[in-house]
Parts: C-alpha cells; sequence; structure tokens
C-alpha cells in the first residue's frame, strides 16, 4: 500500500499523530475539509496582528512533559488568561475571586465573603441537584448566578439553565485570594506567530490534501492506506445509524479597528441575555503587540444544523447514550482509529489532545 496511515483531519491531533510516526518512518497523508491545516487552531495575520480565526486557544498544563513536547515547537508569549465580565455595563473578575467579591459587595476579606456566600446559598442547598441552575445556586449563590453565569450559559447552549444538566460546568471554584489567572496549570502562554506555524512543521514531511472532504467521494483513499486515523464526527462515519449527536457551534465577526487598543483586555465574556454575543476578543494582547491598530472578534454561540462547524459535543444523559452505541460500534473497527474531540465526542484541551496522541502512538507500536 502507499500509506501507513490515512489521517482525515489536519487539526492537532492529525497533526501531531503524523509527526510521531513520520519520526518511525511511516508514511501518512492527511486530508483535511477546509481550505487550510490547524482546525480550530488556525490563526491568520490581519493587520500585522495574528488572529485567532476559530476562537482563542492558550496552551495550559501542570504537565512538564507535555509543556516542553509542544513549546519545542515555538517560542512562547508568557500570556496569563485574565479575562473580564460585563454584566450591563459593569465589570467583574473572573474566575470568582477576592477582586469579583469585592466588585459584588465590597468585601475586603475571604472571611466576610464567605458569609455573603453562605448567606446566598443556604435556601439552595441540595444533594441531589436536578439541574445546572440547582447547582449552581446552591454553590454560590444568586448574585454571582443571576449576573455571571445564567446569561452567558444560556446563550452559549442554547437552552435554560433549568434545563441544562449540572455536570456541564462541573465545578463552581470561589477562590479566596486576589487571584485573577484563570488556569490553575504551573505552564501556560502562546506560541509567538501563532498556532498555524506549529501545524505546519509537524507536517512538514507529511502529504497533506486540503479541501479534500472524505465523505464526498474521497472514501477512495481509504483503500490506499494499511490504517485509519478518524478525527471527524464519529456519529457521520457511521452514516448516522443510531441518530445524530447534538453539538454546539459558532458564528466568528472579525473586525480590524483603527485604534491602538479597544478593550484594554485579551477577553471580556458578556453574561446578560440582551448582548447577542458571549464574549469580544482583541487578539493583540494575546502576545503583548504594540501597534496603531487592533482586531476584535465576537462569538456569537449558533445551534448546529450540519453546515456550521461542530465545536461543543452536548454531552447530556441522551447524547452520551447515543454515543456509547457509535463507540460500541468503533471498538469493532479494528483498522480505525477514532480521536479527538469529534472522534470521541468529548471536549479536549490542548494538553489532553497532546497527551493522548503519545499514548495513542505508544499502544500502535509497543508490540513492534
Amino acid at each position: 500500500m502507499k500509506y501507513d496511515y490515512l489521517i482525515v483531519g489536519g487539526g492537532l491531533f492529525g497533526a501531531a499523530f503524523a509527526y510521531e510516526v513520520g519520526k518511525r518512518g511511516y508514511r501518512c497523508l492527511v486530508l483535511e475539509k477546509r481550505k487550510h491545516l490547524g482546525g480550530n487552531l488556525y490563526m491568520e495575520n490581519m493587520a500585522g496582528i495574528n488572529v485567532h480565526m476559530y476562537g482563542p486557544h492558550i496552551f495550559h498544563t501542570s504537565d512538564k512533559e507535555l509543556w516542553d513536547y509542544f513549546s519545542a515547537f515555538a517560542d512562547f508569549y508568557p500570556f496569563i488568561n485574565c479575562p473580564l465580565a460585563n454584566y450591563k455595563g459593569k465589570l467583574y473578575h473572573l474566575p470568582f475571586n477576592m477582586n469579583t467579591f469585592y466588585e459584588l459587595w465590597g468585601t475586603l476579606t475571604p472571611q466576610e465573603a464567605k458569609k455573603v456566600i453562605e448567606s446566598q446559598t443556604r435556601e439552595f442547598k441540595t444533594d441531589n441537584p436536578q439541574n445546572l441552575e440547582d447547582f449552581a445556586l446552591s454553590m454560590v449563590g444568586k448574585d454571582l448566578y443571576e449576573k455571571l453565569i445564567k446569561g452567558y450559559t444560556e446563550k452559549q447552549w442554547g437552552r435554560k439553565a433549568a434545563d441544562l444538566p449540572a455536570f456541564i460546568i462541573k465545578r463552581l471554584p470561589l477562590r479566596w485570594t486576589y487571584d485573577n489567572n484563570y488556569f490553575n496549570n504551573r505552564y501556560q502562554g502562546i506560541p509567538i506567530g501563532g498556532y498555524t506555524a506549529i501545524i505546519e512543521k509537524m507536517l512538514t514531511n507529511t502529504e497533506v490534501k486540503t479541501s479534500v472532504d472524505f465523505f464526498e467521494g474521497h472514501r477512495d483513499f481509504r483503500k490506499h492506506a494499511h490504517k485509519l486515523v478518524y478525527t471527524g464526527m464519529i456519529d457521520r462515519y457511521f452514516d448516522y445509524r443510531f441518530g445524530k449527536l447534538d453539538y454546539r457551534s459558532l458564528h466568528f465577526q472579525h473586525k480590524v479597528l483603527e485604534c491602538d487598543n479597544f478593550q484594554g483586555n485579551a477577553v471580556i465574556n458578556y453574561t446578560d441575555t440582551d448582548t447577542p454575543y458571549t464574549r469580544i476578543i482583541e487578539h493583540k494582547h494575546f502576545e503583548g503587540l504594540i501597534s496603531d491598530k487592533t482586531v476584535i472578534t465576537k462569538e456569537y454561540p449558533l445551534p448546529f444544523s450540519g453546515v456550521e462547524e461542530p465545536y461543543y459535543p452536548v454531552n447530556d444523559t441522551n447524547n452520551n447514550e447515543r454515543y456509547t452505541q457509535y463507540k460500541t460500534l468503533a471498538e469493532q473497527e479494528t483498522d480505525v482509529l477514532f480521536r479527538g474531540r469529534l472522534g470521541q465526542y468529548s471536549y479536549y484541551n490542548m494538553d489532553d489532545i497532546i497527551r493522548s496522541v503519545l499514548t495513542t502512538v505508544q499502544e500502535e507500536f509497543s508490540g513492534r
């Protein structure tokens, strides 16, 4: 056969997998349906500014091995994500910390803030929250929930918070320090020059075809490879045998502005229900760039109809049960690896993807 691996999807998993097996002397062909590589990590330069075309991605991990692996492909700008929330024109710090509590209630000490939280959660306490709203109210109370959680979450998922499962937000950490660092990870940063250059470097010695949809008359490529690495939608691969899995999508509205600084921060969330977008991104702040122009992006959540890009799996009970059926089918495909966010119907951070690549490669070659 001409190739050892046919890889469907030129995102981070596909590129890193091709890089790893390429080092071992195996030949890969990557098929990417978009006109560019990089998946949702893809970046373009607009007005001299590197723009995250599909939403910002900050590489963060506490695993030194993963940090060393990824940072070997580029120099990193030491960006620390400190987002703000705009609720009806007033700004609050995220994640929930002593700055947030001061802005809400004027509390100065952890003890004062804890008393307010306790007074607001007392009536909502439950050992068995039935939905996201119950869970959030029982953990943080009315003020934080109504101003900083409810509107943003309902816009993001297109459903009332009372109709969403509690595990979507998993946990609501409250920090009793004046610490605005969104992530708790030891290593954080943005590659100088963007992620696209990393993906291209990973694929330097790999044959790549862009603007090629595997399902649109190109499954014939499969017969030219010993094994398939599939990072697309798992339900589509099986022709939706058990029905379609649900996803949420996004629309990005990019704009170049003739000013040097629009909002003074990389990320500002809009948590009221009246504002149609969930956040505004100002890209120059990710790399500390000084210039006389700026680029902003407004993010609008969308339902996924099959035309848009599927960004977020909707991991509620019904979808997870349906995915389990697809997973059972996938396990029977001994010459296909289903991987990545869409192939495994789960949201992954970048360090999760890198770890998955290294684990998959180790398993692939453990008996050779």
